[in-house]
């Protein structure tokens, strides 16, 4: 199979202002994107889902008719198009209003005015969740993974960069009391968990595990939007192998696992 290029890409821009729309079909253009489709409001934004199916839809946050959160959510909760890949654009800075698209897989929250680099790597990191090449070597080893967090959207979006990487074998737990119960009775290779999750967080799933749990010695994967630095701070002391903020690169991941298998 031939590699998906930048050229190859479809973006959907959804924006109100016919201004904005330009200035970002613009930077796609300059970034290698040749065919950019545009939309002011999220209802012809999932019509045009249905029909021209794009690679990728790049939304701001405020809508006519809708938020960019909604808009995702809607698109998530679909069947044919959930995985496609999502990016914002916004000025809005506060947690509230952004966790929730981080929640949902976004491959990249952007701001207004943003940089070219900034779009670049935010494009590159769509080929990677859209590249179906499998890293031979990890798919090998037949790796069995738990995700643990209590977005659902979340969990799909890292498999689904774990399948990317042909590992298979993901178990889902929605919070870390039910985490514990899954490796109490089953064997895994490394666990994947949120920080900020209902009845036992993130941080206390790792304590439990390498105080309490036959499995001490378990690597453990942190992917968050967790942004107080203290807390974090603590976590990477208690034995997480690495931190990852959400959104992430899938590049990112896939480094992150072979540090873990050691592949």
């Amino acid at each position: 199979m031939n590699e998906i290029t930048l050229a190859d890409l479809v973006v959907l821009v959804v924006e109100p202002s016919s201004t904005q729309r330009r200035i970002v079909a613009n930077a796609l253009h300059n970034n290698g994107i040749e065919t950019v489709l545009e939309c002011e409001n999220g209802s012809d934004a999932l019509a045009r889902l249905a029909g021209d199916a794009p690679d990728l839809v790049i939304s701001s946050l405020y809508l006519p008719d809708m938020t960019g959160t909604d808009l995702v959510h809607r698109i998530r909760s679909g069947d044919s198009k959930a995985d496609t890949p999502f990016m914002l654009i916004s000025s809005e800075t506060r947690f509230r209003y952004l966790d929730p698209i981080r929640q949902a897989g976004a491959v990249a929250i952007l701001p207004k005015p943003f940089g070219d680099r900034e779009l670049h790597t935010a494009l590159r990191a769509t080929l990677d969740l859209l590249s179906e090449e499998s890293m031979e070597d990890i798919a090998e080893l037949d790796l069995r993974v738990l995700v643990v967090d209590d977005s659902s959207m979340a969990r799909k979006h890292v498999t689904r960069v774990l399948n990317s990487l042909g590992i298979e074998h993901v178990d889902h737990a929605g919070d870390g009391i039910e985490a514990l119960e899954m490796i109490r009775d089953h064997l895994y290779d490394f666990v994947v968990t949120d920080y900020n999750m209902p009845r036992m967080d993130g941080s206390e799933l790792i304590d439990h595990i390498r105080k309490d749990s036959a499995s001490a010695t378990l690597p453990v994967l942190m992917v968050t939007s967790e942004e107080n630095e203290n807390r974090l701070a603590a976590v990477q002391q208690s034995g997480v192998a690495a931190i990852c903020d959400k959104p992430f690169e899938p590049a990112h991941i896939r480094g992150l696992v072979r540090q873990m298998v050691e592949v």
